[in-house]
């Protein structure tokens, strides 16, 4: 196991490796900070040894930047007396322990013991995850189609690290409750998990939301507020709908990202943050940032790692298993005895196209549980929408029982799409021509629409 010694004093350096060479571990060294995070870069450890006052970067600073980088070691800073109260600030920053100097063989290897075994522990408890998962059931996410487990596979790759995740997908598949479980499987868990729809804050308060303000920063301000990168520090804030922030303010939270620090409306210095970034949406990013509408430095730095969620249309074979799930969900809570569907109701869903994807289909369910009088679901208790929906390549009729702009939009741009690739042979440039679209905007809504 490697082990960093990160401290000014070469003394010090010295006698830690003795003891712990002694022992059997494999002991780096560095002077100060900017030098630890070299090292710890280029070597991974699994425990760093860290002082807390050094020239250059302190230990505080450095375990700042160390966590940002996406670093995961378990980080014990060792402390002089008379210096606690930075020992007690380094473990707000994330440091598992402290020990105070001086101190001897015994103590320091007793507290390396203790390190171990938590990381061995934290191991284990992540094995013992994967097996429950082996019914390929992701917390309240049914993933048993090939798109799905490929999306979870990312999931599982990336929530133990702080790097930034991009959750792309039409509306209703899905993606907060990913950033839940993202949230929920990483070193964050006990932090705050922080929602925020980018689109549901008037433009003129987004500011003042995400950063804060103190007391007399404009006329109403009576007091102190903390901001949203505030309130989720230690855990994570999901940017939902972040293809609507404006670009003035696209520059502000990428600064933010950036920096690892906000200010406050009307304060006159920054405040460090530590709140992992979790974004979603269902546009296009890389068009709008071809058409100059979202920012390519910030697509970038929210797209560290991307999951596309697929469509329902794309995932029917999940519905037997969804359908269950959805009923057992909602008769518990609705403490009614509803067990199941007609065969006949499976068939209608089948051939359904669902364009409010997963959301529509649990609301079709509670709401057939609602008006059910049995403990099976008939299809009679279905909306008319979804037992006779308009034929494919039919013209286009609007459902007046459906009266949702969103579905109804759905509706209407997958029928274009469809006659522009009829009437063009299947050429998909020809076809985002007379769609006034770019190819790569078609191909993404060709995957969305599972359009053959």
């Amino acid at each position: 196991m490697k082990i960093l010694i990160i401290d000014d004093d070469a003394g010090l350096r010295k006698s830690l490796t003795l003891i712990l060479s002694d022992e059997g571990y494999e002991v780096l060294h560095a002077e100060d900070g900017e030098a630890g995070l070299r090292v710890a870069a280029e070597q991974r450890p699994r425990i760093i040894l860290c002082d807390v006052r050094m020239p250059r970067m302190d230990g505080i600073e450095f375990l700042q930047r160390y966590r940002r980088e996406g670093g995961h070691a378990l980080v014990m800073v060792m402390t002089a007396y008379g210096s606690f109260d930075l020992a007690v600030e380094a473990m707000k920053h994330g440091a598992y322990d402290y020990v105070p100097k001086p101190f001897g063989a015994d103590e320091v290897l007793l507290a390396i013991r203790k390190a171990v075994e938590r990381e061995e522990l934290r191991e284990e408890v992540g094995r013992l995850r994967q097996e429950v998962r082996a019914d390929r059931r992701f917390g309240e996410i049914v993933a048993s189609s090939a798109p799905m487990r490929k999306a979870l596979e990312v999931v599982s790759k990336v929530a133990p690290h702080s790097s930034s995740v991009l959750i792309t997908g039409a509306s209703g598949t899905g993606k907060e409750l990913v950033a839940r479980l993202i949230h929920k499987e990483s070193r964050r868990a006990d932090g705050p998990f922080i929602a925020v729809n980018c689109g549901g804050i008037p433009e003129q308060l987004l500011e003042s939301e995400f950063f804060g303000f103190v007391k007399g920063a404009f006329t109403g301000a009576d007091r102190d507020k903390e901001g949203l990168f505030e309130a989720a520090g230690g855990g994570t804030l999901f940017l939902d709908e972040v293809g609507e922030l404006p670009a003035a303010l696209q520059v502000k939270l990428l600064r933010a990202l950036q920096e690892g620090e906000v200010r406050r409306l009307g304060a006159t210095a920054s405040m460090d943050v530590d709140a992992r970034i979790i974004a979603a949406t269902n546009r296009d990013l890389e068009e709008m940032v071809e058409e100059g509408t979202f920012r390519q430095d910030f697509y970038y730095r929210l797209a560290v790692v991307p999951i596309h969620l697929p469509a329902l249309r794309a995932r029917k074979e999940e519905l037997p298993e969804l359908v269950s799930h959805f009923i057992a969900r909602h008769s518990e809570r609705m403490a009614v005895d509803v067990e199941g569907v007609e065969p006949e109701v499976l068939d209608i869903f089948q051939s359904y196209s669902w364009p409010g994807n997963i959301r529509e289909l649990e609301n079709v369910l509670e709401r057939a549980i609602v008006l059910a009088d049995g403990p099976i679901l008939r299809a009679d208790d279905l909306p008319e929408s979804v037992r006779r929906p308009a034929p494919e390549g039919s013209g286009m009729t609007v459902d007046v029982d459906d009266l949702s702009v969103k579905r109804q939009g759905a509706k209407l741009e997958k029928h274009l799409i469809q006659l522009a690739l009829e009437r063009t042979a299947g050429n998909r440039t020809h076809a985002a021509d007379l769609l006034e679209l770019s190819p790569r905007a078609l191909r993404y809504k060709i995957q969305e629409y599972g359009i053959e």
